[in-house]
């Protein structure tokens, strides 16, 4: 499959549910990918990526943002309070506000800094005890501590239980949304993303469909 296959594929999805076109943003997931296929798909002119992990950024992405203007860089993987501030140089949007101390981090470091990058809270949604996220039951409470502390909250991100009906956690990711007054809804990923667009997905992330299969990290 090629970025062109997706980005129809996702016009269509946009069709189909009504919305504009244009209105869910596709993250391409360069995380373990080689320089040369990230530099492919940059090439063709596309210019959001996500990464996992904020070190394996810092190692790939300044030298890309010298090179390609207007890159949009997003951090979809769980953040370390102690990576908090490259994290906050370095991405336009972090998805992955998942308890109350990375929040206290965050909003110190944009008062330091003097910006913040947009944010996205990340619910368990399926409540498993090995993934991050706050607890649906407890999502309404976390969002308001921080807009307490003036954080730029633009949506929730969830990442589904794999044996799942996915379009049930997006469901209720978009009912804990609305009810606080969210717009932004990054869920979706390569096999499921056009179900996710149908219940709302504003960003959808999509990595092995455009990129191929990862390369196993070295050591």
């Amino acid at each position: 499959m090629s970025l062109q296959d997706i980005t129809a594929r996702i016009a269509k999805a946009e069709t189909s549910a009504g919305r504009p076109a244009g209105s869910a943003k596709l993250i391409a997931v360069s995380k373990v990918q080689p320089d040369e296929r990230v530099r492919d798909v940059l090439e063709q002119g596309h210019r959001c990526f996500g990464e996992n992990r904020v070190q394996e950024a810092a190692g790939k992405w300044p030298g890309f943002f010298e090179q390609y203007s207007g890159v949009d860089l997003h951090l979809i993987g769980p953040l370390q309070t102690n990576k908090a501030r490259q994290a906050v140089e370095l991405f336009s949007t972090i998805h992955s506000v998942d308890r109350p101390k990375l929040a206290k981090t965050l909003a110190r470091l944009a008062q330091e800094v003097g910006q913040c990058p947009d944010l996205f809270i990340q619910v368990n949604t399926g409540e498993e005890e090995q993934k991050a996220g706050i607890l649906p039951a407890e999502a309404d409470a976390f969002i308001a501590e921080c807009r307490t502390m003036d954080l730029p909250v633009q949506g929730l991100m969830c990442i589904p239980p794999v044996d799942e009906e996915p379009s049930l956690h997006f469901a209720l990711l978009a009912k804990i949304a609305a009810r606080n007054g969210l717009t932004g809804l990054s869920m979706g990923m390569s096999g499921d993303f056009e179900q996710a667009i149908a219940l709302g997905a504003t960003h959808v992330r999509v990595g092995s469909a455009i990129f191929g299969e990862r390369v196993k990290a070295q050591g």
